[in-house]
This record gives C-alpha cells, sequence and structure tokens, in this order.
C-alpha cells in the first residue's frame, strides 16, 4: 500500500479523536536560523487556541489495527474497515514534507493498539524523537499516551512532545467496562495521575529543569454513547480538572458506526448537546461557577438546547438579579448573560473613573441585548417582573435559535 493510501485511511481513521489543539505551548520557531517548523504561525485552520491563535495539525493515527475491541470505536478489532499502517519513517516524512508546503504547524499522532501497549508507545515516541533530535522540528507536537504503557516510555514521550493525552472516553466507570472491557478508570486516572507528577516535578524545577509536556495534558468523554448525563460529565470533568490538573477536556458527541453492537445508541445525540458543555465547561474554568451551581440549569441533569447555561442559570436564580454594574463584585457580573470576562474586566477598569450608562456596556462589547434583562446602570433598569417572566425565557430562547442558525 502506498502513503497516499495510508495517509486516506489513517486521517480519517483520527477524525473521532476531538482532543487536539495547541493550546500552552511554548512559542518556538525557526527564524533565528536553526532548525525547522514553528508552533506560532498560520497555515490551513484546524484548530484554534484560547488566544486565538489558529493552529494547523496533521492529525493521523499510526495504525487502526487494534487489539482492543471498544464497542463505541470504528477501528475496534472485530471492524471490518480498511486498515493501514504508517512506519515511523512515512510519519516524519509526511509530517516534514507537509510542513514544508505550509499546510501545517505540528502533529497529533494517536494509535490503535498494536502487539502491546508498550510496542506502540515505543513506536509513537520514536517518531517524536526523530523530528526532535535527527530534524531539530520545533512544531507542536501533541501525543495521545496508552494508559498501560510503561512509565519510561510515558516519560520519554513527556520530554519531546508539547502535549500528552490520555481519553477516558466513557466517564461512567460501569459503562466503560461494558464499553470497553479491556480498558478501566483506574489504569486511565493512573496514567493521568503519573503524567500530572512528572509535570509538578518539572514546574518545580525551574526553567532549568528537563522539559516534560509544557502544554499540559488533555483527555476526551464521548457523548452520547452511554446513560451519562450531562451533569455526570461535567461533574467528571470537574474532578479530571481539580484531581489530575487537566488543561482541557473535550467533548465529542457520539457518532453510530457500521455494524455497530446493540449495547449502542443507533442515533448520534443532538450537536447542541455537545456545544452545551463546552460552555458549561468554560463557566467551570473561567467564570467561576461549581457543578453545584450550575445543576439548578440542568433540569432532569441535562442543559436545555435552546438555551445557552449561563441564561439557563440566571433564570433559574432570579433572585441573583438585576445587578448594579456600578456596585456589583467581579463575581456577579461574571454571571450576568452577555457580560464576557473581558468586558467584566473593562467594566471593572472603567467605573473607577466614571459612572456606567448602557451604552457604555455596549462599547465594550457586552451582549446588550440579553444583558439588559439582568443589570442595572445609571440610566437603565428593566421593567418590574420582566426577568421573572416566562416571556422572557421564550425570547431568550428564540434569540439563541436565531444565533445558532447564523
Amino acid at each position: 500500500m502506498d502513503v497516499a493510501h495510508k495517509l486516506a485511511i489513517l486521517a480519517d481513521a483520527a477524525k473521532y479523536d476531538a482532543s487536539c489543539a495547541s493550546s500552552g505551548a511554548p512559542k518556538r520557531h525557526s527564524s533565528a536560523g536553526s532548525g525547522m517548523g514553528s508552533t506560532t504561525g498560520m497555515g490551513i485552520c484546524h484548530s484554534y487556541t484560547p488566544d486565538g491563535r489558529c493552529v494547523s495539525l496533521l492529525k493521523i493515527l499510526l495504525t487502526n489495527f487494534c487489539i482492543y475491541d471498544c464497542l463505541y470505536c470504528v477501528n475496534r478489532r472485530s471492524s471490518d474497515v480498511p486498515r493501514a499502517r504508517f512506519s515511523v519513517r512515512e510519519v516524519v516524512d509526511l509530517t516534514l514534507a507537509f510542513y514544508q508546503r505550509n499546510y501545517i504547524e505540528g502533529l497529533f499522532l494517536s494509535s490503535g493498539i498494536i502487539g502491546s501497549a508498550d510496542y506502540t508507545m515505543e513506536h509513537m515516541v520514536s517518531v517524536a524523537r526523530t523530528l526532535r533530535d535527527e530534524h531539530d522540528f520545533k512544531g507542536y507536537i501533541h501525543l495521545k499516551t496508552i494508559p498501560e504503557a510503561s512509565p519510561e516510555l510515558v516519560e520519554a514521550a513527556g520530554r519531546y512532545a508539547d502535549r500528552l493525552s490520555v481519553n477516558i472516553e466513557i466517564p461512567g466507570a460501569d459503562a466503560l467496562r461494558a464499553l470497553a472491557p479491556e480498558k478501566t478508570h483506574v489504569s486511565i486516572k493512573r496514567a493521568m495521575g503519573d503524567i500530572r507528577l512528572k509535570i509538578e516535578e518539572q514546574r518545580a524545577g525551574g526553567p532549568r529543569a528537563p522539559k516534560f509536556s509544557p502544554s499540559g495534558q488533555s483527555t476526551q468523554m464521548i457523548v452520547g454513547a452511554d446513560g451519562c448525563s450531562d451533569h455526570d460529565i461535567l461533574d467528571s470533568a470537574d474532578t479530571l480538572y481539580h484531581s489530575y490538573g487537566l488543561k482541557r477536556v473535550y467533548y465529542s458527541a457520539f457518532s453510530p458506526i457500521p455494524h455497530s453492537s446493540a449495547k449502542l445508541p443507533n442515533r448520534a445525540p443532538p450537536l447542541l448537546r455537545e456545544h452545551r458543555l463546552y460552555q458549561a465547561d468554560w463557566l467551570l474554568r473561567f467564570y467561576g461557577f461549581s457543578v453545584v451551581e450550575l445543576s439548578t440549569a440542568m433540569p432532569g441533569g441535562h442543559f436545555e438546547l435552546t438555551l445557552d447555561p449561563k441564561t439557563a442559570w440566571a433564570l433559574a436564580n432570579r433572585a441573583h438579579f438585576p445587578v448594579d454594574v456600578n456596585r456589583a463584585e467581579r463575581r456577579q457580573l461574571l454571571r450576568v448573560p452577555g457580560l464576557g470576562v473581558r468586558v467584566v474586566k473593562r467594566i471593572l477598569s472603567t467605573r473607577r473613573h466614571r459612572t456606567l450608562r448602557l451604552t457604555d456596556l455596549k462599547a465594550m462589547g457586552a451582549v446588550v441585548h440579553r444583558a439588559r434583562f439582568f443589570i442595572v446602570t445609571a440610566d437603565y433598569r428593566p421593567a418590574n417582573g420582566q426577568s421573572a417572566s416566562e416571556r422572557l425565557r421564550t425570547e431568550l430562547a428564540q434569540a439563541g435559535r436565531q444565533q445558532m442558525l447564523i
């Protein structure tokens, strides 16, 4: 099989893994005259970092052969999909060739398990080592870590990769055992814990300490393959953030696969459900919300699809509103629909010098048509009862639907 045919198979096989972004990677580039690659330039857009940079990645599997039989995976042992396998040299040559054509800025490499966890991990590490040591590649590298691999191989992976990830995939332990009998939460979380310890050791050692996965670790959870509610998924993500120091949790809506097991649903969940989880995840990480708080916006354990989580929370906690933007604390302002982190920072800075009016908020970038139901300014106050009416819920839900269509 030629490389082009392998690439078609193994790039397509990698599309189900959402956990690739380069946020947090140190800025390296070859403009000084040595080395090859960059983590900062622009190319074909594949992913965006939190600061808005677009980063293009060659996203492939080393192989889609696998000894595991995870029922939700298209590359499972019992699947009849076309199979292919790259050699280490083929992955290295592809990465360099794509970079030289300005198609990519880095590599996201995962793999099915072949032979054993150590055998597979050793080949993935060899790709990263060859790129770094033999070609002085300074671009971004993200390696998927195999939980059962030896600590020595994981440590080697962290020396060459910018980010490591271990996919937890199914948040419920019982569901994981039923759908992926060769995997356990114990081994997955043990791997996450080992990676966290290595990252903390590196940071404690200062800038001269050996590098280890400088942009942290991430994971992916599949949404809709089992009976876990949005609350279950978000609670699991919150635990991973606090207990294992994860940089990101990615949510991937389950995609039905050919000849799937009767244990799996025969249809995909609404993509809007995945989107609502990402929005709620943002509230946990940057807005100071807790899962307990957000549970009031999840009737029956699920977010409403017609309302974003923050607006749903505000409507379920109307006693907290309206908020006076000229007096309220940062925590209160962050809970106002339509006010983002940057807008709140501008409000706190500007109101030291003058009283804020509704037009000031609009100039700062606030989504005033949503925020106006929940705030008070020097020249504006919502009508009595307006923020508590069912009509408001209907109006905001309708506005949300229209926004999703744009």
